[in-house]
């Protein structure tokens, strides 16, 4: 990938949800350096300056900044879209990488608080980044709205009931989404696309620094989830449009 104007990204407009996070650290640089415009939200400020000037740092100097932004709040979601296609002229991404995980031992030993938080979490801000941009997304001649999920979503475990309901609940949101883009696009087919990243878990560096011995087997570096992220963009619409590219074993 050449930086800046000659990479596969260059002249897009991309949105990043949960950016302040290992996951969206990686996605902020990956998208950069393929020459993306890329603006991240997070809601924590401080973790949102320290993810965008890392970007920025490592992709010298590429086009990264930050707003701080409440995903739970639909109206600060959609004037957070307006922003960004009113000072860049369009919105050619919406990476979603809000996470959180709350679980139990058992079944029986489920809390509903954990539904509640995770409901809020996982699903209100997909609905919210989805209503926000699905319009711009649509109007850009390479729009793509990029879930990330969890295999869990597919095959529960009895103490992830709360947390894979709400992942469930969020790939049936996007799944929505991608029937808007296929209706949209009429007979020649979409021309933007929802599509989901499916992994087990996620690992990143200080992950492994804490636990040097873990074999974290099956799960996905963040460095490679960024690379499938970028890798969206590169297939045609109606190629990964409503479609599950999974990143782990399928169960």
């Amino acid at each position: 990938m050449g930086n800046g104007a000659n990479g596969a990204l260059s002249g897009a407009v991309i949105a990043v949800a949960g950016a302040g996070g290992p996951a969206g650290r990686a996605a902020l640089l990956r998208l950069a350096e393929a020459g993306a415009t890329v603006v991240g939200a997070d809601n924590d400020p401080q973790r949102l300056s320290e993810a965008v000037d890392a970007a920025r740092y490592a992709s010298g100097g590429a086009s990264v900044t930050g707003d701080t932004v409440d995903l739970l709040d639909l109206q600060s979601t959609r004037d957070w879209a307006a922003h960004i296609e009113k000072d860049f002229g369009r919105v050619d991404g919406l990476v979603h990488l809000v996470g959180g995980w709350r679980g139990s031992e058992t079944f029986t030993k489920t809390s509903l608080d954990d539904w509640d938080f995770l409901e809020l979490l996982l699903v209100k801000t997909v609905q919210h980044t989805s209503l926000a941009f699905h319009e711009a997304l649509q109007r850009s001649d390479r729009g793509r709205y990029v879930l990330i999920s969890a295999a869990g979503a597919s095959r529960p475990t009895a103490g992830n009931a709360a947390y894979s309901a709400a992942k469930a609940a969020a790939e049936a949101w996007t799944l929505a989404l991608a029937d808007y883009f296929r209706k949209a696009g009429g007979p020649e087919g979409p021309t933007s696309a929802a599509t989901i990243l499916v992994v087990k878990a996620l690992v990143h560096d200080a992950m492994r620094a804490e636990r040097p011995n873990a074999k974290f087997a099956g799960f996905t570096d963040v460095k490679d989830l960024a690379e499938a992220v970028e890798g969206v963009w590169s297939k045609p619409a109606a190629e990964v449009n409503g479609n599950r590219l999974w990143l782990t074993e399928k169960p």
